[in-house]
């Protein structure tokens, strides 16, 4: 590819099942060229945007976007992708706070026992924020490149224009629905080992990514201020009210409450969350992350829940702690 190319895919294929859905798509999009895609259903166009955006792994040949090889979400921060379905881009808040034992890590990292994942990309920013105050007290770390990126052009409507969508459309696209509460949810198996997806309390097994309920990616809505307490879940979660985490919980995925996020340790590990957090409070003004909240950036978390979420359009990275 040379530097004239935006869009360069080179003889790529691409199956679900039985069904090859491209063979050996060749597509060169030059900057500033404006380009269409037609055809009848079924003919591959859907397939071949998901795979451009990175949203899915071309099975042969390659995609290069920018100059980069996709999926990549490095990437995501200077492409914008508008499907039939919703999109989310939320805005930041003005002031946010990290203490006690808090850590927040922008590097890029792969979950233990992850096989599958690319190697690790670049360094996010550890938080973003629209250009105000962002402090630290006790023990607590943010870390990334840089650690906080300041944005004045960030506003409340930045990330909710691109698509038009709500958090209320978004959350009309969830596969588990509970009310707020106290949950423990844990990997569900059936007596022939499937995975039981009739559990509401069944989110995933991020932990043993090979088992039958390892490729099991939910959009879990929690209609109200929750507290999680042991194990684990993966997906795409979505809180309308704070998250509480205690104990050894772990996430993988997308996190986006609608109020504060809240940790506290208790169990053998400190709570983790691995992919992207997005968390405002009620007055979109002051964030607190507080107790022993271990946030990873996971580009191949985010980039599985993504995929496997399929009604879920692209989500941008700016920061992979967004705090809005």
């Amino acid at each position: 590819m040379t530097d004239s190319y935006a869009v360069d895919v080179e003889g790529v294929s691409k199956s679900f099942g039985a069904f090859k859905a491209l063979n050996g798509v060749n597509l060169r999009v030059r900057q500033g060229e404006i380009y269409g895609l037609l055809g009848p259903n079924g003919a591959g166009k859907t397939t071949l945007i998901r795979l451009i955006c990175g949203l899915l792994a071309a099975q042969a040949g390659t995609v290069t976007v920018l100059g980069q090889r996709m999926p990549n979400v490095a990437v995501l921060r200077q492409i914008g992708y508008m499907t039939q379905q919703a999109a989310l881009y939320p805005a930041l808040s003005v002031e946010e706070n990290v203490s006690f034992f808090a850590a927040i890590n922008g590097a890029d990292q792969v979950p233990a026992g992850w096989a599958s994942c690319d190697p690790p990309g670049a360094a996010q920013a550890g938080v973003r924020d629209q250009g105000g105050q962002v402090t630290s007290s006790g023990n607590s770390t943010v870390t990334g490149t840089p650690p906080i990126v300041n944005d004045p052009s960030i506003n409340n409507g930045t990330f909710t224009t691109f698509g038009g969508a709500t958090f209320a459309q978004l959350a009309a696209r969830a596969t588990i629905t509970l009310p707020g509460g106290n949950y423990s949810t844990a990997p569900v198996f059936n007596g022939d080992g499937s995975c039981d997806k009739t559990v509401l309390t069944n989110w995933g097994d991020g932990d043993n990514p090979t088992s039958q309920c390892g490729s099991y990616w939910p959009i879990i809505y929690l209609t109200g201020t929750t507290t999680l307490n042991n194990t684990q879940g993966q997906g795409i979660l979505l809180v309308d009210g704070d998250l509480n985490i205690q104990g050894s919980y772990q996430f993988y995925g997308i996190v986006i409450i609608q109020g504060d996020l809240k940790t506290a340790g208790g169990g053998t590990t400190d709570a983790h969350f691995w992919g992207g957090v997005m968390a405002k409070n009620a007055d979109l003004s002051v964030q607190n992350i507080t107790g022993k909240a271990t946030l990873n950036f996971s580009s191949c978390s985010i980039l599985q829940a993504l995929q496997a979420t399929s009604p879920i359009s692209m989500m941008r990275s700016r920061g992979w702690t967004q705090l809005y």
